[in-house]
């Protein structure tokens, strides 16, 4: 008999949570008027929607992508904090009339957004280009950044940062996109801005990451598109930071391995940060050698 109820109870837990997340992809995250919102800020018109309540967490999207890009975070940390995800600029439904655009500029976005939000300190997570903007407002705007996760960011963008054949792929991206702007194909100028921001961005100096005053944790995959040397060079220079290496992932582990990234993420988010070392470990074991 308690067999049978085990049994009932398990079906029903897994009834549920096939509802729940049945429920949370017929959210139309990007899309949806419910939670969706306008602000001008910089000159721009940005959109951004609000899911969940409690501390404020900033998800920030990759190149190309938008709100869309987070569909696989957002029904989990709503369930914690207040969750506010944003079309960047020139991407999604924010639109851009500048003639290029630089990470400086987007920060500058970010932080407008916030001040119109009155949040004056939230957790921040970045990715690719999320992360590179993630560190600039951390390093600009130490007080809005309570804690911040970045995954795979480059500080630079020559081809030292990005593996061989990802450094190849964006020189093909860069000539086609660049063929169809000097063509006046429609939506090619967006396409080419976002390509041409990859190419020549951004120009972070050691000095300012070393500014950063908020823990950060750095997050990699082993199947990335940006060297792992390179994302240990940022580890480094950061006061406050701890890495993680996501195994049998990509550049898209987001999406891709999104159960083991939110946990990892949450985990960052929730517990005491720490920085340990093996020195202190190896000296109190020596210690009991004495």
């Amino acid at each position: 008999m308690k067999s049978k109820i085990f049994t009932r109870i398990i079906i029903l837990t897994i009834l549920s949570n096939f509802s729940s997340f049945a429920q949370d992809n017929q959210i139309p995250y990007g899309n949806n008027p419910e939670s969706g919102h306008y602000v001008n800020v910089n000159g721009i018109k940005m959109y951004y929607e609000i899911y969940g309540k409690g501390q404020a967490l900033l998800l920030i999207h990759g190149n190309g992508g938008s709100i869309k890009s987070s569909s696989s975070q957002i029904p989990f940390f709503s369930k914690h904090y207040k969750v506010i995800v944003v079309d960047s600029r020139g991407q999604g439904k924010t639109n851009d009339n500048s003639d290029s655009l630089t990470y400086s500029l987007m920060t500058e976005d970010f932080n407008a957004l916030l001040n119109y939000l009155k949040i004056d300190s939230a957790l921040v997570f970045g990715q690719s280009d999320g992360a590179i903007i993630g560190l600039m407002l951390a390093a600009r705007h130490p007080e809005k950044v309570k804690m911040l996760a970045a995954m795979s960011p480059n500080i630079r963008s020559d081809d030292s940062v990005f593996y061989t054949n990802a450094a190849a792929l964006n020189h093909k991206f860069f000539e086609t996109l660049q063929k169809k702007y000097i063509a006046g194909e429609p939506g090619a100028e967006r396409e080419f801005k976002l390509q041409r921001l990859m190419a020549y961005h951004p120009h972070i100096s050691a000095d300012e990451l070393k500014n950063i005053k908020s823990p950060v944790l750095l997050i990699s995959a082993d199947r990335d598109l940006i060297r792992l040397s390179h994302i240990i060079e940022i580890f480094e220079a950061i006061p406050n930071s701890n890495l993680c290496v996501l195994p049998g992932s990509t550049h898209f582990a987001i999406r891709q391995n999104h159960v083991v990234f939110n946990e990892t993420l949450y985990r960052f988010f929730t517990e005491p940060f720490i920085m340990p070392t093996s020195i202190e470990y190896l000296e109190k074991i020596f210690d009991r050698y004495k």
